[in-house]
């Protein structure tokens, strides 16, 4: 293939083929241990509350050091995919969240459990924006989000799975809550099946390795031909990358504004979405249900994740992101506030279950749409910090829902989470840009005061 076309426009024009499968089963299988993992600790939280005597302000404590943990993860692996690659950077990230998962297990007191949750978090925060950004620079404009979404529709069969895990065996021994986080590092497979994986050619072309993008780029269009046929010829309207200043790149009149926009998403969407997930078995426990039944209802409701998130891959290039974005906040926000405010088992039963599937649609919606706002150079480190900020937040996450529980009472802690919803959603209807059908090139020219 001739050097006149961009990388962009290379891989826009390549049709689906196992080059793409491959990395949708790599990363769904990363993404299935990665999102069971990050609801380990609601699920074991009432057992070993029970277990060390704790009180409900140091289960906050330790969630806390899970998103501590995000925030770390996020924003350190950001600055170093852009500059080492994704392919390294994913099988790296794996292996922290699976190990330090399985030393979740032999965790003897709070203070030894605080740590090994914050570096589980660390890797579990890194391993999504790597995985995200890797998607949004493989697949074509007009299937990374059906993709995105298919991927989260694997991979949250994670978190149904990992509930009946803890279904059955918290209740099993007052120790048998350690099993769990044995279930959780399992993904450490992953890292071994990533090696096969391909570098983006995108970050090759952006770092400057130009040679190296052709050849891969050559490879795949090779094994993309063998199985598709002759493929059709780049779009040559694509534009190449233009130079922009790193890092600060995100703080600068170019990309401000997006910055801005998806720090107010993550932090919001975060304190939402944990509010509602991360607390649901211990509220119930803690308003008077028996530990068995709040699992048991916890579990139910976690089912909602996986037909969530095909809605995601069924909408997601059918619609602008904006729109859905905007569209499934509000949705979230209604479905939680009628959850907080029934006692009825049916009721409670049937909201959980549709703030489950609704979170899990948007969930996949803005993993595609965060990296879309930025540039390859600093895509990575983009998305690593409004992620991480957001995952920090929720630092302070669990104190404000233990602050409106104890002060306030139960229902309080859902109009909370709603008002969450709502806001975030205003705000990406007024500010959040316009991503349809467009190169990721594009896009980033598309920013204002920058020239393509």
């Amino acid at each position: 293939m001739s050097d006149k076309f961009s990388i962009a426009a290379r891989l826009e024009r390549l049709p689906i083929s196992s080059y793409h499968r491959y990395v949708i089963w790599v990363l769904a299988f990363a993404f299935f241990f990665e999102l069971g993992d990050i609801n380990t600790l609601s699920y074991t939280a009432p057992a070993i509350e029970k277990a060390w005597h704790l009180k409900l302000s140091a289960i906050g404590t330790i969630t806390s050091a899970t998103f501590l943990g995000m925030f770390l993860g996020a924003s350190v692996i950001g600055y170093v995919s852009d500059r080492i690659g994704r392919k390294k950077s994913l099988i790296f990230t794996v292996l922290v969240y699976s190990v330090f998962s399985l030393l979740n297990a032999f965790a003897t007191n709070m203070s030894t459990l605080f740590i090994t949750r914050l570096v589980t978090g660390f890797g579990l925060s890194a391993m999504t924006v790597v995985g995200i950004t890797y998607i949004s620079e493989i697949f074509p404009a007009k299937k990374r989000g059906t993709y995105q979404g298919l991927i989260m529709t694997i991979g949250l069969c994670g978190i149904p799975i990992t509930a009946y895990v803890a279904r059955f065996l918290v209740p099993a021994a007052p120790w048998a809550w350690r099993l769990v986080y044995v279930w959780g590092a399992l993904g450490f497979v992953c890292a071994f099946l990533a090696v096969r994986m391909k570098e983006s050619p995108r970050w090759y072309e952006n770092r400057g390795r130009h040679e190296e993008a052709s050849r891969l780029m050559s490879v795949i269009e090779d094994e993309v031909s063998r199985e598709k046929g002759k493929l059709p010829e780049p779009a040559s309207e694509i534009p190449t990358p233009v130079s922009h200043r790193g890092y600060g790149e995100l703080f600068s009149g170019n990309y401000l504004g997006r910055t801005i926009v998806l720090l107010i998403l993550w932090i919001l969407q975060t304190l939402g979405f944990y509010g509602f997930m991360a607390w649901v078995p211990t509220l119930l426990v803690a308003h008077g249900f028996s530990l068995v039944h709040s699992l048991a209802w916890s579990s139910a409701m976690s089912i909602g994740a996986v037909p969530g998130a095909f809605i995601a891959y069924l909408l997601s290039d059918r619609i602008d992101r904006k729109w859905l974005v905007t569209l499934f906040g509000v949705v979230i926000s209604i479905c939680g506030l009628l959850y907080g405010l029934t006692f009825n088992t049916t009721m409670i039963v049937v909201f959980g279950f549709l703030v489950a599937m609704f979170i899990q649609t948007f969930a996949p919606l803005l993993y595609a749409y965060t990296p879309e706002l930025y540039p390859t150079e600093v895509r990575n480190s983009g998305s690593g910090l409004v992620y991480g900020v957001g995952r920090l937040a929720n630092v302070v996450g669990p104190m404000i829902v233990v602050f409106f529980f104890n002060t306030y009472g139960y229902k309080s802690v859902f109009v909370y989470i709603a008002a969450t919803w709502i806001i975030l959603a205003v705000v990406t209807a007024l500010f959040g840009p316009r991503t349809k059908n467009r190169a990721l090139e594009v896009l980033s020219a598309s920013a204002p005061g920058v020239e393509a």
